[in-house]
């Protein structure tokens, strides 16, 4: 397409796109936008093309006719448009723009698979983690899942994510480098089998972590393995629980704990974890100090996908002003730049440009990115953690709930549903 407009041309025209999600995934009230930080990075300074990409795009069948003016317009091009977005960390729903991309049409166009990408799997990780740690009731939560990832690198943006989602740490290490996350962990089975006994495996990991030490004992018998770490007393963080009914094995293990003089000793559990797992277990009042979620969260396991879209809604060239959408079955979209109000009970979606009674309520788009240039630095990843916290506790619980969630009210303004007829109405008279 960035060729096409090339060709016809077209390189002139300003185009506005929106990044939206056209329905929330099943047994979701709201999603936790995420993704951003990355996205800025990628138009500010992963949007290149060195020479031996275009070599190998000069290369492919499909640019045989391309002018070779365009390979020439790759090498130095840069973005120079702009960027809105909502914060990390906010709530959002179905139709809301998390993101809206302007610039000539070239540089508008070519960053839309990145874009949702990042922005799609960010966003459905921060949400999973809310929910989880939503039902802990206070419990920490460590995001574990980087071995069940997609990728090695999908693991250390899982990792990022579901801390703004609520988690307090996680078990990548490189995650924790690179955004300053606290990191958490245990020693795997592999350790405790390492050694000729359980207790010298214990003993040797004590002697290492002192205070941080965390043992796990369920490699052979859970009960025995509590009993073997409580015999080894202080220094010690505590014990995980990575199998069985974690319940009752939690009850058995404080017992053991208490009785040893260890009160202060925490119990994790791990193991196939997810919100409704950790609700039952909450619910049961399972003394569990932290819970340890991996495959369900890096990978959102139950709604590993989003329906995210990146559509042109707007179109400038010459001083006249184009807003175009869509009308195809099921995928209407609305045109226009937009800005979305928040107010205490609802949302409204109206024109970037237009008079609307807005009093008490807080625009979410934010400018980002400004003729290629930030606007500001970004928040860190702490800073939009506790942005995403301040904002779910101000989402009523009926939006909050795990299943049954009521639809959060969301209204598009008279002007935007004036621009759709508009668009509807010129369509119909251009293919009359």
């Amino acid at each position: 397409m960035a060729a096409g407009y090339y060709q016809a041309a077209l390189t002139d025209q300003l185009g506005a796109f929106e990044l939206t999600v056209r329905r929330l995934p099943a047994r979701r009230g709201f999603l936790i936008a995420a993704g951003l930080r990355q996205a800025a990075e990628y138009l500010l300074d992963g949007f290149r093309f060195g020479a031996d990409d275009i070599e190998y795009l000069r290369a492919l069948p499909q640019f045989a006719r391309v002018p070779s003016g365009f390979f020439e317009a790759l090498r130095n091009l840069r973005f120079t448009g702009d960027l809105f977005a909502v914060p990390e960390g906010t709530p959002v729903f179905p139709g809301e723009p998390l993101a809206i991309v302007r610039g000539p049409m070239i540089e508008a166009q070519i960053p839309e698979t990145y874009l949702l990408s990042t922005f799609s799997f960010q966003t459905l990780v921060a949400t999973k983690a809310a929910r989880v740690t939503a039902v802990a009731e206070g419990r920490g939560v460590v995001e574990f899942g980087t071995r069940r990832a997609h990728s090695p690198q999908a693991g250390v943006l899982a990792a990022r994510a579901a801390y703004i989602g609520g988690c307090i740490g996680t078990s990548n290490v490189l995650a924790g480098k690179r955004y300053g996350i606290p990191v958490y962990g245990t020693a795997a089975h592999s350790w405790v089998q390492a050694f000729p006994s359980e207790q010298e495996a214990q003993r040797a990991l004590q002697k290492l972590l002192g205070e941080q030490s965390v043992f796990l004992v369920d490699t052979y018998d859970t009960v025995e393995g509590v009993r073997r770490a409580a015999a080894l007393g202080r220094p010690l963080w505590g014990v995980r629980l990575d199998s069985g009914d974690l319940a009752a094995l939690a009850r058995a293990a404080r017992s053991i704990l208490d009785a040893a003089g260890l009160q202060d000793a925490k119990i994790m559990a791990s193991g196939d974890l997810n919100e409704y797992r950790i609700q039952e277990l909450c619910a049961a009042g399972a003394p569990i100090d932290s819970f340890g979620v991996g495959t369900d969260l890096a990978t959102s396991a139950d709604a590993p996908a989003l329906a995210a879209v990146y559509k042109l809604v707007e179109t400038e060239r010459k001083g006249e002003k184009r807003f175009p959408a869509k009308f195809s079955a099921d995928k209407i979209t609305v045109p226009g730049m937009k800005q979305i109000y928040r107010f205490a009970d609802h949302d409204l979606i109206a024109r970037a440009d237009e008079s609307v009674d807005v009093k008490g309520a807080e625009p979410l788009l934010r400018p980002v990115i400004v003729c290629g240039r930030l606007a500001e630095p970004l928040p860190d990843v702490k800073q939009s953690r506790a942005y995403a916290a301040d904002r779910l506790r101000s989402l009523p619980e009926k939006h909050r709930r795990l299943a049954d969630a009521e639809p959060y009210p969301v209204e598009y303004s008279r002007g935007l549903q004036e621009l759709l007829e508009n668009a509807r109405r010129k369509l119909e008279g251009a293919h009359a």
